[in-house]
């Protein structure tokens, strides 16, 4: 049984949009490209159909991986969360107590995560030691360069 996630409505979106054109322009595209390679003529020693075809398989397993993920997939309402602790989707400002730096994250969902956005996977470890948590309280968490406490500052949706 594969494992419920969570998303965002925005979240899901993309990732039905990203399976809607897989299905559609990524399969004409390899289409095309197989029957290009099988054009060139004999096709047991034609390596750019051997390429084609592989790509093909490839392509055929990332779509039923989304298929998959879509199936268990979850939208969590914002409306009823709890704002007083840490949960999935709660966007947290928190500070580094030993260099006084802060930052602000949205704990999200594996594959909608993107640090550039400030977005962290709840998985992660930041986000792993912050869950549960209260404004004022101190969180040490394990990150690869050791141990990091960090104060929850605000927590909001």
């Amino acid at each position: 049984m594969a494992e419920v996630t969570y998303y965002t409505e925005e979240g899901l979106a993309k990732l039905r949009e990203e399976l809607q054109y897989l299905k559609t322009e990524g399969r004409a595209k390899i289409a095309n490209a197989i029957s290009e390679a099988r054009d060139k003529g004999d096709l047991s020693e034609n390596a750019e159909y051997d390429a084609a075809k592989e790509a093909q398989g490839l392509h055929e397993a990332k779509i039923a991986k989304l298929e998959e993920v879509l199936s268990t997939a979850r939208i969590i309402d914002e409306s009823n969360l709890d704002t007083s602790k840490v949960l999935a989707l709660s966007i947290v400002k928190i500070k580094n107590v030993k260099n006084g730096a802060v930052m602000t994250y949205q704990l999200v969902s594996e594959t909608e995560a993107d640090l550039k956005s400030g977005k962290i996977s709840v998985k992660s470890p930041i986000a792993q030691g912050l869950l549960g948590l209260k404004v004022g309280d101190v969180a040490t968490v394990s990150v690869p360069a050791g141990q990091m406490d960090l104060e929850i500052l605000e927590i909001s949706r």
